[in-house]
């Protein structure tokens, strides 16, 4: 029936899919369960959809999110007001100096970022143009270090629309902490100045970290090819 469905649905150009983000999910917290991982930190949070699956998919320990959006991150903590293990940070972006920085609010709330969008994503994608820039706080993830004090083996997945760089650069004081990472890698040039994700890749294995599981991302209808994927690595 679902097969018959599907091939409806395509005559009249839809595609009908089942939830594999379940599927992604169950997989991530088994990566996360079988090395032992204690905390989780969550960068670029958004309302809290991550945590929320990863909590759904029997994820129990410590969750630390970071919104720097403060309209967005007053949702966040209402979402996680009375979940103790769920450990939202005041508003504030991370970098690889801390200080203040200018911040792209994007219609679209998730494709917001501290870097411009490039040319390629506004012609693909206009819904999520920029609707105003607003001053935020800027901080190094190493200068939290308190913060995760009782964890010992740290896994960061990082959400920041091609700020990837610099918030590794500022977590390089955290690092023998950190055994995992979630990066969102692009495989075009969605905003101006991120780091693709083969160099991406190349730069963390010099670091000691090596992909164990690749999950889709952006797919684009109009250029019939992948712009993103998620990459979880372990530090070896």
């Amino acid at each position: 029936m679902y097969k018959l469905l599907r091939q409806l649905a395509l005559k009249f150009g839809y595609d009908l899919v089942k939830d594999k983000n379940k599927d992604f999910d169950a997989q991530l917290n088994q990566f996360l369960q079988k090395n032992q991982f204690d905390g989780v930190i969550d960068v670029g949070a958004n309302i809290g959809q991550y945590a929320q699956r990863l909590m759904t998919a029997g994820w129990h320990k410590p969750i630390f999110s970071f919104e720097p959006n403060p309209q967005v991150h007053a949702l966040l903590q209402s979402k996680a007001q009375n979940i103790p293990a769920w450990r939202v940070q005041p508003a504030m972006a991370l970098g690889s100096k801390t200080g203040t920085a200018q911040f792209q609010i994007s219609k679209e709330s998730d494709m917001s970022s501290l870097l411009p969008q490039t040319d390629l994503l506004q012609k693909i994608s206009p819904s999520s143009s920029i609707s105003r820039t607003i001053d935020v706080k800027v901080v190094r993830l190493d200068e939290l270090a308190q913060t995760f004090s009782d964890c010992q083996k740290l896994f960061v997945k990082m959400d920041v629309q091609g700020f990837e760089s610099e918030v590794l650069t500022g977590a390089t004081g955290l690092l023998p902490k950190i055994h995992g990472l979630q990066l969102e890698l692009s495989l075009l040039t969605m905003y101006s100045g991120e780091k693709l994700w083969l160099p991406m890749i190349e730069d963390l294995a010099t670091m000691g970290f090596a992909v164990h599981l690749l999950f889709p991302g952006y797919f684009e209808r109009k250029l019939a090819r992948q712009l993103q994927v998620d990459c979880i690595f372990l530090r070896e």
